[in-house]
């Protein structure tokens, strides 16, 4: 019912957002009326009220040229492998001199891979960038079959493999463990596609250390009650109907109510520039929250057994972890270099928590292997912004240079 309570709260309100979006249009052919104050005010808060929707579209990378060597190149995004939970896309360029392969790994955590825009626009000039785009499961068939853990990283193998040997592996926040657990099968296997470098970003290696808010609440409830209270079926207007999920708008609320002043403030603050009609800061507002907005269901298996392995039971980081019941053993890496990425101020995924993969990869020389810790950056000031692109990135860059 969960699901089917959300969308009929939707489509209540939608009537609603389509008369304001009329309103604001008959404004718009009358200036004079706008010009008074009330009228204004009014129209600040339809426009911020008709803004602030959820939606279940992936938005644009948007990401059409990237400046190299003082010169404009065209970017088309271009997809070289896909299934029907996931996408191996490609910002590809034409460049005369080939460039180390980046595989950006984007969390399947409620939103889509465009949320990672800013990561991918800084990498663009130096690296060939690839991201795993993962598709919104209400529009895949029941048919299609099960996406759990297992078959995460079984696409993140499947894609390094497809981009074959010397390719780098970036993971940002949920994927730090998927991406460690593939990198360790690959190793133990001797894969030849295992990645030159990984990088892993705010991501939850070992949620005991510096547990914070998100990682107390993956506690109080047993599996069986996550599974009875949070997972929903699709309905039957859907691709994916029938096919059990974790709805991306109940972890877009999860998420809220943890910065819930935040959040009301900053829309108050939307209609306080509407009103007075600063464009500029309107515009930043509504670009942060139309991609904040657009969020992605995630299959049901993949985010309960998601919970259970990495945030109730710790099974990386207590040596319990496995792949279609093989043992994974980070310290069976030893040809790949590592760099771990933590924020000081990060309320998502605490201090420690990813840097507890330098000790689990104990077979990786020392020389290669990083931490940084970024002082004043939040959970998504490490991936995003200017803590990522003037301090963290150029370590970033310096490691996979040097291991190419």
């Amino acid at each position: 019912m969960l699901y089917q309570l959300y969308q009929a709260q939707a489509d209540m309100l939608e009537p609603a957002r389509t008369g304001a979006a009329l309103w604001l249009s008959y404004l718009a052919q009358v200036p004079r009326a706008r010009s008074l104050p009330g009228v204004r005010l009014m129209a600040a808060g339809a426009e911020a009220f008709t803004a602030a929707r959820i939606t279940h579209e992936r938005r644009p990378f948007g990401i059409s040229a990237v400046q190299m060597q003082n010169r404009s190149v065209a970017v088309r995004e271009v997809v070289t492998a896909a299934t029907p939970f996931g996408s191996l896309l490609r910002f590809e360029k034409d460049t005369l001199t080939p460039q180390p392969k980046v595989l950006v790994v984007a969390p399947l955590s409620g939103h889509f891979a465009t949320l990672l825009r800013p990561t991918v626009q800084t990498m663009l000039p130096d690296f060939d960038v690839y991201i795993t785009d993962w598709n919104n499961a209400r529009d895949i068939p029941v048919e299609a079959g099960r996406f759990g853990f297992d078959e995460y990283v079984d696409h993140l193998i499947r894609f390094l493999e497809a981009l074959g040997p010397n390719t780098h592996m970036l993971a940002i926040c949920q994927p730090a463990v998927p991406a460690l657990v593939a990198t360790a099968v690959m190793a133990a296997s001797r894969n030849p596609a295992q990645p030159r470098t990984l990088t892993l970003m705010a991501g939850p290696i070992d949620t005991r250390c510096s547990p914070t808010r998100v990682n107390v609440l993956a506690q109080r409830q047993s599996i069986a009650e996550y599974e009875r209270r949070a997972i929903a079926t699709v309905p039957d207007r859907y691709a994916g109907h029938g096919r059990r999920v974790y709805p991306g708008f109940y972890q877009l609320a999860s998420f809220m109510a943890m910065n819930a002043d935040r959040h009301i403030n900053a829309q108050l603050s939307q209609v306080r520039r509407l009103f007075s009609e600063d464009v500029e800061a309107a515009a930043s507002h509504r670009k942060f929250y139309d991609e904040y907005f657009a969020v992605c269901d995630l299959p049901a298996e993949f985010y309960l057994e998601t919970v259970s392995r990495v945030f109730q039971d710790h099974l990386l980081a207590t040596g319990g972890m496995t792949w279609h019941g093989q043992k994974v053993d980070p310290a069976a890496i030893r040809r790949t270099s590592l760099l771990v990425v933590e924020g000081e101020r990060d309320d998502v995924c605490g201090v420690g928590q990813t840097m507890a993969a330098l000790d689990l990869c104990r077979n990786i020389p020392t020389a290669r292997k990083t931490y940084h810790l970024q002082t004043g950056a939040g959970h998504y000031g490490v991936f995003s912004g200017r803590a990522w692109t003037g301090s963290i990135y150029p370590k970033v860059r310096a490691m996979i240079e040097e291991a190419s």
